[in-house]
């Protein structure tokens, strides 16, 4: 079995890509997927020491630089190639600008909920796709800090590894699908079970 091999919900990754793993070790999945909580793990000791402000461009590389780096020489760098989901790499930037501007307005004018300004930052945050991979992890862990900043406990995904198939994984990409289309009930109900 290829150790890049994904599921049809998965982002592949291009062969430039798999070529930057710094683990030449690494013979399957199991192991990649091993490496990375690992070091996932490392990153969330990480956070707890961190007072910084979380919304802006400089955290989210830095967060996906200390969850991945260990792993994969493009840690921290937005995607240069296009995907199976996001925008356009040229679009990376200021659409995530976009949104930190959104969430900030959201936060400061109570636009909604501040679980559902959580869950609707994740939900972008994985639309915009900035990273070769990772990207659901990172936004998921961007989603729980907003959650601790707000003074709330995180939010409960269902599962601690929902990058493995399984029925809560698809679950949770059912409701990333509705909320695709502006209906964030189903994603509000997943966080909530």
């Amino acid at each position: 079995m290829d150790i890049f091999e994904t599921d049809d919900n998965s982002t592949p990754l291009t062969e430039e890509e798999k070529q930057q793993l710094k683990a030449k070790w690494i013979t399957t999945r199991a192991e990649l997927n091993d490496l990375e909580t690992k070091c996932i793990a490392q990153a969330e000791i990480w956070l707890l020491k961190n007072k910084n402000d979380i919304l802006n461009e400089n955290f989210i590389k830095t967060l996906h630089k200390k969850m991945f780096g260990d792993v994969w020489k493009w840690a921290g760098v937005f995607r240069t190639s296009e995907r199976n989901i996001g925008v356009a790499p040229y679009e990376i930037q200021p659409k995530l600008r976009m949104l930190l501007n959104d969430v900030k307005y959201w936060i400061e004018n109570k636009t909604y909920s501040q679980k559902e300004i959580a869950v609707r930052f994740h939900h972008k945050l994985v639309q915009i796709h900035p990273f070769p991979n990772g990207n659901g992890r990172v936004s998921r862990l961007m989603a729980d800090l907003l959650m601790r900043k707000f003074g709330n406990k995180k939010l409960n995904w269902g599962s601690n590894n929902l990058t493995e198939i399984s029925a809560i994984r698809k679950q949770y990409i059912e409701a990333l699908k509705f909320a695709d289309n502006g209906d964030y009930s189903k994603l509000l109900h997943f966080v909530d079970e």
